[in-house]
């Protein structure tokens, strides 16, 4: 279990089923939007790292209820599941959130190179990476400054932000709808 502050109405996917938030989400809070903003909404997830089921660095975790879908449609998907998964990560302070299929495959490209390269001088430049960012410094700004490695991937191009049920098929969350 991964420790989160609350920023969406309590049960809003009973009705929507399962999906990933978007930017203007209406199933966010006004709180919500604020403590997302800040990144506050994570802060609980120290609990996690102080637990041992988390690191400070590393992929970040996924809902479970999407992995199985991932794996089948991001090719590498499971390659990202060998470390434990982090607060922060290289694919965090790169790429702004999902939205679509294609920018899961270009985090898990920077996942698996963090996988592939893991060191604690990789970690120490995530975590400056992480505070850069937190400034306000553009995707581009955070991986000069803090000196991490461009890995061949690009952003991917702006997409209109889908909602989980367009990325995955229907059939994968047959067990998360809601009946009528």
């Amino acid at each position: 279990r991964i420790y989160k502050l609350q920023s969406m109405y309590h049960n809003c996917e009973a009705a929507s089923g399962v999906q990933w938030s978007t930017r203007g989400d209406n199933r966010v809070t006004p709180v919500g939007r604020v403590i997302r903003k800040l990144h506050i909404d994570e802060l609980p997830q120290l609990w996690n790292i102080l637990l041992g089921d988390m690191s400070l660095v590393g992929p970040r975790p996924e809902r479970p209820e999407f992995v199985g879908p991932l794996q089948s449609q991001v090719p590498g998907y499971i390659g990202r599941l060998k470390v434990r998964p982090g607060l922060t990560g290289l694919a965090q302070i790169q790429l702004p959130p999902d939205s679509a299929i294609e920018s899961v495959k270009a985090k898990v490209v920077l996942d698996l190179y963090y996988v592939e390269h893991y060191s604690l001088t990789l970690d120490a430049r995530i975590l400056f990476g992480t505070a850069v960012y937190l400034l306000g410094f553009s995707y581009a700004a955070v991986r000069v400054i803090a000196g991490l490695p461009d890995v061949g991937r690009r952003e991917p191009e702006p997409a209109t932000p889908l909602k989980a049920p367009d990325l995955i098929p229907a059939d994968a969350f047959a067990t998360q709808a809601p009946t009528a």
